[in-house]
């Protein structure tokens, strides 16, 4: 079955969208978030956030208190559900049980009343995008997790709507699956072209996914960029924590004479050059949060390696062609709203905060052939330039990596 899609997708936007329910809970705050015509769009952050408030907004299952929503250069605020031309793809796959596969892509074309032959030639056409030809007369108790949601995914897809909205769409699915399931929702959406909005509170799966990733805390949009600026560039603690996996070392130091230069622990980091204009005002001794992702820490030096620390595991797990490398640190935890706010009640985010009583404990990110060993001491390298440095009050980044 060889069929072009003809959908017309658009672009999406919210204008200052805000959401505030009765007992005066706040899901949404003025959120401005522009959408581009054929854009992946993935909507991320901790439980309580607003991403899914904002979908169903964007869907007209939700009435916003204040703001708008356009799709194109269409106000659509006050249309129906119906009137939106969207398709919806829920964590749960609702599919019709006593229906074939064919049935259940087919249902929501009979109920527009088109013809046969219309029919069958879209409904062939998603099954060949989506891999379902061999599987059209089964009924969804005989196909697996991964065969559901695709079906649930053809029965949007044989709409050709201007939009895809999906809400957590994989997180019935064990790991693998959802792996599998994330690379082929990319493989559609990179060969039709249309418009799509993911909501998930799994940042690796926002990451890998998304041309773009807005990331939500209590509501207010904190960051919404590209995966890669999100990473070396977070605008803030939330944004750098919540974003990485494992999650960014994050610890207290000083800074130190001659400027630029900060201690950590026992160690002092020259800085670039030019990082001596972030820091202007800031005296000697200040205290600063410092950031340093694990997978930056190298047991080998590069040559854009300029620093180093010796370090001796407390803990070293393996996986396989990679160590996550524990090791205490003798500076203090980042202890503000800012830092923390990301493993409150999601521990999907990072897994713990890494307070010690002596200081706080960092993972570094090694290739096997490190050879670390619990106890035995080794050098680590890193570059002054992959460091972030933060206000540890405000919480907002004054020094991103470079």
């Amino acid at each position: 079955m060889t069929m072009t899609t003809t959908t017309a997708t658009t672009g999406i936007e919210f204008r200052s969208v805000t959401m505030a329910f009765p007992d005066g809970t706040v899901a949404l705050r003025e959120l401005d978030l522009q959408i581009e015509t054929g854009e992946f769009v993935v909507l991320v952050g901790p439980s309580g956030c607003g991403k899914s408030t904002a979908l169903r907004i964007l869907a007209g299952l939700e009435d916003a208190t204040a703001g708008d929503v356009l799709i194109g250069d269409r106000v659509v605020t006050e249309l129906e559900p119906q009137e939106r031309d969207l398709a919806m793809v829920f964590q749960s796959y609702a599919l019709y049980p006593h229906k074939t596969v064919y049935d259940n892509l087919a249902y929501p074309l009979r109920v527009r009343r088109m013809s046969k032959r219309d029919i069958a030639d879209r409904v062939g056409w998603a099954a060949e995008v989506l891999g379902l030809t061999d599987l059209l007369k089964r009924k969804p108790g005989a196909l697996s997790g991964g065969q559901r949601q695709r079906v649930a995914m053809g029965r949007a897809l044989v709409r050709e709507p201007v939009a895809f909205l999906m809400d957590e769409p994989l997180s019935n699915l064990d790991a693998a699956l959802r792996v599998e399931m994330r690379a082929e929702i990319r493989r559609i959406h990179d060969r039709l072209g249309v418009t799509s909005v993911y909501v998930t509170h799994d940042q690796v799966e926002a990451m890998t996914m998304g041309d773009r990733v807005a990331v939500l805390r209590d509501g207010v949009l904190q960051q919404f960029d590209d995966p890669q600026v999100l990473y070396r560039r977070p605008c803030n603690l939330f944004v750098a924590g919540f974003v990485g996996s494992p999650a960014i070392n994050l610890a207290m130091g000083t800074l130190e004479d001659p400027m630029p230069a900060v201690r950590l622990g026992g160690t002092t980091v020259a800085l670039p050059r030019d990082s001596a204009t972030a820091l202007s005002g800031r005296a000697t001794g200040t205290p600063i949060a410092v950031g340093l992702r694990p997978e930056r820490l190298n047991h080998r030096r590069e040559p854009e390696h300029d620093a180093s620390m010796t370090i001796v595991p407390a803990l070293v797990e393996m996986l396989g062609s990679e160590l996550l490398v524990h090791f205490p640190i003798a500076a203090p935890g980042v202890n503000t709203a800012g830092a923390r706010a990301w493993a409150e009640g999601d521990a999907d985010t990072i897994a713990q905060i890494r307070d010690t009583a002596d200081g706080t404990t960092f993972v570094a990110k090694l290739d096997a052939a490190s050879g670390a060993r619990s106890g035995e001491p080794i050098e680590l390298w890193f570059s002054s330039s992959d460091l972030l440095l933060f206000d540890p009050v405000a919480g907002d980044t004054i020094l991103p990596a470079s």
